[in-house]
């Protein structure tokens, strides 16, 4: 006898959350169930493309499809009624914000690594060097063609590494002329970037802020749906007090901070391996055990992780000491983001799943 959507719906609410806790029906993130021709087609209510935590989901959804004799297909679709404002960026899924509380921290390459990573994974990334003066991006994903224009003057960004990118520095004449800008002129950049530029669908969109809490970023979180920030930050004290201003400015703009990022936390030495914190230890643990935010992963200084800026933005030597170190931030930026729109679905569930199928009747 064939299994029923409405008792197939009942063996889905055995898949917990492995970051929610509770079951993935209960939560909303089930959003219709239906079947036809032994094949069951469930939309579900995530949206964080490749991110492993959402993969596994969607492999045990598979599994409990096969255990009933079905193939699954499987559609992803969050919008409104979950909670999601779509009316900017419309075809952008997630906004990303790569932030830190001070410069020389390393926050450009941990974007262009982030959004390379990503994009490695199988992902559509946008990355938008949102830093006007100090615009570096350009120097670590070099694009392969210069920006195009669209009939109606939008910027096309152009691709390196298959990310697509956009920064200020591509609007100069020379990549040494300084962008000597004051806010308002700062804000029109930002506006173009922000609204002018055709960056067609995307998974997600990194955004590499300038450091400190100024302008470019206010504008940011005041003007478009930020899924998430990512800190940065380096283990001396100094940095460390200035991103915890950071972080509180995300939280009065409720904007989720996704975890803190460690680099130069220690220094591996070439010829003997040993580890070495040069800067001191437990820095970016003091930020996480205070704020309560996740620690994404702690880099050390290494050649290999752009230390010259030069070597483009992956660390492509898959024999390098810090290749797992950046695939693993990588994916644990990506669960991150699947954990918090999971949290806002589920956030939005008034007296149960808004979304939960009818319950099956008898005559």
């Amino acid at each position: 006898m064939s299994i029923t959507e409405h008792e197939l719906q009942i063996e889905l609410e055995g898949i917990e959350d492995p970051d929610l806790g509770g079951d993935i029906v209960s939560h909303g993130l089930v959003n219709d169930v239906q079947i036809e021709d032994e094949t069951a087609r469930i939309e579900l209510a995530m949206n964080a493309p490749y991110a492993p935590s959402e993969m596994e989901l969607g492999n045990r959804i598979r599994e409990v499809c096969d255990e009933a004799g079905l193939e699954a297909d499987l559609r992803a679709h969050v919008g409104e009624e979950h909670g999601f404002d779509d009316q900017v960026l419309p075809r952008v899924r997630n906004v990303i914000a790569v932030a830190s509380g001070k410069g020389g921290v390393g926050k450009t390459t941990v974007a262009a690594n982030i959004a390379a990573g990503l994009e490695k994974r199988g992902a559509m990334v946008g990355l938008l060097d949102a830093d006007i003066h100090g615009p570096n991006i350009p120097k670590i994903l070099p694009p392969e063609s210069d920006p195009g224009v669209t009939p109606s003057e939008d910027i096309v960004p152009p691709r390196s590494d298959g990310v697509r990118v956009i920064s200020m520095g591509m609007m100069m004449e020379d990549e040494d002329d300084p962008a000597i800008l004051r806010g308002p002129m700062v804000n029109k950049f930002m506006l173009k970037f922000l609204e002018g530029v055709e960056w067609g669908r995307l998974d997600y969109l990194i955004v590499d802020l300038p450091p400190g809490t100024g302008d470019a970023t206010l504008n940011l979180l005041q003007s478009m749906p930020v899924t998430g920030a990512v800190v940065v930050t380096t283990p001396q004290e100094m940095a460390l007090e200035d991103t915890r201003k950071g972080i509180q400015m995300f939280n009065k703009h409720d904007t989720p901070v996704l975890g803190i990022v460690e680099n130069m936390s220690s220094f591996i030495c070439p010829s003997c391996d040993d580890q070495h914190g040069l800067f001191g230890t437990d820095g970016a643990q003091t930020i996480v055990d205070k704020y309560d935010v996740p620690l994404l992963g702690q880099i050390p200084i290494h050649p290999d992780f752009g230390a010259d800026g030069s070597q483009g933005a992956l660390v492509k030597d898959e024999e390098s000491q810090v290749q797992e170190t950046v695939e693993d931030l990588v994916a644990d930026v990506a669960d991150q983001i699947g954990a918090t729109n999971r949290q806002t679905v589920a956030d939005n569930v008034e007296g149960g799943p808004t979304n939960q199928l009818p319950t099956e009747t008898k005559d």
